[in-house]
């Protein structure tokens, strides 16, 4: 089954590897119908680079970024069955990376898929634990039935590489413009609900992980928070994801046990900073502006 489909990637000042990127994009098993970069007012090269590859640049001011509205604004540029969705720092593993992620819409049944995430090869052990933790390396088709054992988890997917049917993404609404991220888990949930399957694709793989500082990861849960905290539909349709926070813990520990003893200390912290960060970005609405900016990692969702 022949699927067309177009690559969706925003980019900011995406740096010297962004000729790499797009270099393996071209050694892909299977090629994009469009390469379509959204450029948020690069300072750099990219979007002068991502011309002379062929791509459709799209400008946006770097103020109007947002996770939803901005790939949504890409989704519906693309003229294709299917819209994949990189980011600029994911890196295609191997030449079949698009090809597995596409074949899995060959299932009718489909609403989105999403690849396995590994770790860079020069990631710290913390961040190399969250991938390998959230990303098995076994396949999973997921359905709303998923949701009594997987709870909150079952909506799990990342645009870092996820691709998506455009009539499902148009059926369920697209892409939120108000969400301050986690745009990909609203619209899973919203398939999900209407009857769709999420395909997680451990044969599609990217190198993506970040290693955060501790302050890093409190803002990043913080706005985690904001969004369960806006979106409490989501936790109402799927509940939570039973005793997954301490699995987590207790997996990570072990890692780091087996791979990193001196990392231990900051995990434990980094953790405790995590659970805080969420608990106030929940409750967001009872903070002033100025405190959220400074809490949120995302501050260009607050406004100037």
């Amino acid at each position: 089954m022949d699927i067309n489909f177009s690559l969706v990637v925003p980019t900011l000042n995406a740096g010297r590897d962004f000729e790499l990127f797009l270099k393996s994009i071209k050694k892909q098993s299977v090629t994009p119908g469009q390469v379509i970069v959204i450029d948020s007012e690069s300072d750099d090269n990219t979007a002068n680079i991502a011309g002379k590859y062929g791509c459709n640049v799209l400008s946006i001011k770097r103020r109007d970024f947002n996770h939803g509205s901005t790939r949504q604004f890409g989704a519906e540029f693309a003229n294709t069955d299917v819209v994949v969705f990189l980011t600029q720092d994911a890196i295609l593993a191997n030449e079949n990376s698009l090809g597995n992620i596409i074949k899995c819409f060959s299932d009718p049944a489909i609403g989105a898929a999403y690849g396995r995430q590994l770790p860079y090869k020069n990631a710290l052990p913390i961040g190399a634990h969250a991938r390998l933790f959230n990303y098995p390396p076994e396949s999973r088709i997921k359905s709303l039935e998923d949701a009594q054992e997987l709870g909150i988890k079952t909506a799990f997917i990342s645009n870092s590489f996820a691709a998506y049917r455009k009539t499902v993404l148009k059926e369920v609404g697209g892409f939120p413009g108000n969400v301050i991220l986690s745009e990909d888990t609203y619209v899973a949930a919203k398939m999900l609900l209407a009857g769709w399957k999420i395909y997680y694709c451990a044969e599609a793989q990217v190198y993506h992980s970040h290693d955060y500082s501790i302050w890093q990861e409190f803002k990043r849960y913080f706005d985690i928070g904001v969004f369960h905290g806006r979106e409490q539909w989501i936790r109402e349709a799927f509940g939570q994801a039973e005793g997954e926070g301490l699995k987590y813990i207790v997996s990570e520990l072990k890692y780091l046990w087996a791979n990193g003893k001196n990392f231990i200390p900051k995990a434990c912290l980094q953790n405790l900073c995590k659970i805080l960060g969420y608990k106030l970005g929940f409750k967001e609405e009872f903070f002033p502006l100025w405190l959220k900016k400074r809490l949120s990692m995302n501050r260009q969702h607050w406004g100037l």
